[in-house]
């Protein structure tokens, strides 16, 4: 008969840490009024947090505090005056702080999607084509992107009379859910979403919190402003005070 040998049980050695999509430091922003005797304001200093696939982190604080402020700073719209944003774009961290305007651009067409508060309407644009341009600006043919541009809309409860039309005539609720589509369009790794919901009546928050909750599910990263307590407890998993050095809770 064969002797069985207990061996001891191998350790599992512990998963590895997946890499932060977006990572913050020591981020600092203030505006200077020239035409006003170069008075110095200060929004927030110190700024600092991780976000990792699947996460949401909520930007908390008043009104005035700057979270908007913060979200534009990330996406490269303002300078900032010291610190760190490094995204994770095709694989490697890429520094936005001090980058060439190309690479910013490139890493907003594959990575980094922001959804602002309010639409800006290009006149005469039809709605489908703005939705529809993140997706040509990757190559995607035209007949896929409009196909998608199009179940987009008719989840977000665009009527199809619409979608030829462009949207400077539109209700600010309209406005604001071709914005979403837009934004969500391309399924961007980072997402970065200013009050995404403040326009929109019970029923489309409920669309948009769903299109939140897809959006973590497939693992994107998302830093957003929710002023709407439904939507932060639907979709935020932590929370950062901006205008405070803390890190994120």
């Amino acid at each position: 008969m064969e002797q069985c040998i207990a061996r001891p049980a191998t350790a599992t050695a512990p998963l590895p840490a997946r890499p932060p999509m977006l990572e913050v430091r020591g981020l600092d922003k203030h505006f200077i009024l020239h035409m006003q005797g170069g008075v110095r304001i200060p929004v927030f200093e110190g700024a600092g947090f991780e976000v990792r696939a699947g996460e949401c982190l909520t930007l908390a604080g008043p009104s005035g505090a700057g979270k908007s402020t913060l979200l534009r700073c990330l996406y490269g719209n303002y300078l900032v005056q010291r610190g760190s944003i490094r995204v994770r774009h095709r694989g490697e961290p890429v520094e936005l702080v001090g980058a060439p305007a190309r690479r910013v651009l490139d890493v907003r067409r594959a990575t980094l999607g922001h959804v602002s508060q309010f639409l800006r309407v290009i006149p005469r644009v039809a709605s489908i084509d703005l939705v529809m341009e993140p997706l040509l600006a990757r190559g995607v043919a035209a007949d896929e992107a409009r196909a998608r541009a199009e179940a987009l809309l008719a989840r977000l409860n665009i009527p199809p009379a619409l979608w030829a039309l462009a949207p400077a005539t539109f209700s600010g609720g309209e406005q604001q859910r071709v914005n979403i589509a837009r934004g969500f369009i391309a399924e961007y790794p980072v997402m970065l979403l200013d009050e995404p919901t403040a326009s929109l009546d019970a029923d489309n928050r409920s669309i948009v919190i769903q299109l939140i909750q897809d959006a973590l599910a497939r693992g994107a990263a998302i830093v957003g402003i929710f002023h709407d307590e439904e939507v932060r407890a639907a979709v935020g998993q932590r929370s950062y005070a901006v205008g405070h050095t803390e890190a994120a809770a």
